[in-house]
């Protein structure tokens, strides 16, 4: 047995119970706890939207963390961290919050159900912010599992602007891919306000659309997880071109929980 616990970070677009029950929030519920329970050190992150009630499930801004600003697109935004725990579960549950991206009472679109023209910032925020927020910890993680498609610019910033820095050495990034990738396009600036650190305009000038998304987050995903039946076939070739490592969906496994001892050794896999 090794002396030190391996450190998966998860960063999830949704969790229950802070947000309702669907098959990305379940799984992102879960399995950080099943991943503790077969000894490993976990973190969970995800974003504070405003539909979460913070005082029914007992948010508090973590001050020590609170107070960095992330520029996108020239603007500065302050970035607020607060934190909850599922004591049931021993998780402690990090949001990334900002008043201009995740204080709106609708998650992805508004009330006629539009998508929002500024999502494509939002995912930056929540990548630089994860991010950020993890350095300050001074928690370096092992591997780093995206989940939902809000989570898909930080494969990118990982593998080029966070590259050098050593809480990330040699960290991993595991993708899972579900049915959620947005149709519509990112607005059209969105391209323009990727680039950071060592992430170059040409690299990312025909990333408009949550597809384009998601195949650049498979490019930059060291193995890749199918967290539900639908997903894309575009994606899935994309991966299998890429000759990534690639756990394919089984509803008997996630119905019975035996996916848990699968995704574990994904990353086990991953990490030899």
């Amino acid at each position: 047995m090794e002396d030190t616990a391996k450190k998966i970070l998860f960063v999830n677009a949704e969790m229950f119970p802070y947000l309702p029950e669907s098959p990305i929030a379940n799984i992102c519920r879960e399995l950080p706890q099943g991943i503790q329970e077969r000894h490993k050190e976990i973190r969970a992150f995800m974003p504070r939207y405003g539909c979460i009630n913070e005082r029914k499930n007992q948010l508090h801004e973590v001050i020590r963390l609170s107070g960095m600003n992330i520029i996108i697109s020239d603007v500065d935004r302050p970035l607020v961290i607060k934190v909850a725990s599922i004591s049931a579960a021993r998780i402690q549950v990090y949001f990334i919050d900002n008043e201009d991206y995740f204080r709106r009472k609708q998650i992805y679109r508004d009330e006629e159900g539009t998508f929002f023209a500024d999502n494509g910032e939002r995912a930056i925020f929540f990548a630089r912010g994860v991010l950020e927020t993890v350095k300050k910890l001074r928690w370096a993680p092992d591997v780093i599992h995206c989940s939902g498609w809000i989570s898909h610019v930080l494969p990118l910033y990982l593998k080029k602007a966070y590259k050098e820095d050593p809480i990330f050495t040699g960290a991993k990034v595991v993708l899972s891919l579900f049915d959620d990738t947005p149709a519509e396009k990112f607005s059209p600036d969105f391209p323009a306000s990727l680039p950071f650190g060592a992430v170059k305009p040409e690299e990312v000038a025909s990333v408009d659309s949550g597809m384009e998304l998601a195949k650049l987050a498979v490019q930059y995903a060291d193995g890749v997880i199918l967290g539900s039946p639908n997903v894309a076939p575009a994606l899935v070739e994309h991966a299998r071109q890429l000759g990534l490592p690639l756990l394919p969906y089984s509803q008997e496994h996630i119905q019975d929980g035996s996916y848990m001892d699968e995704y574990n050794a994904f990353y086990d896999n991953l990490l030899k």
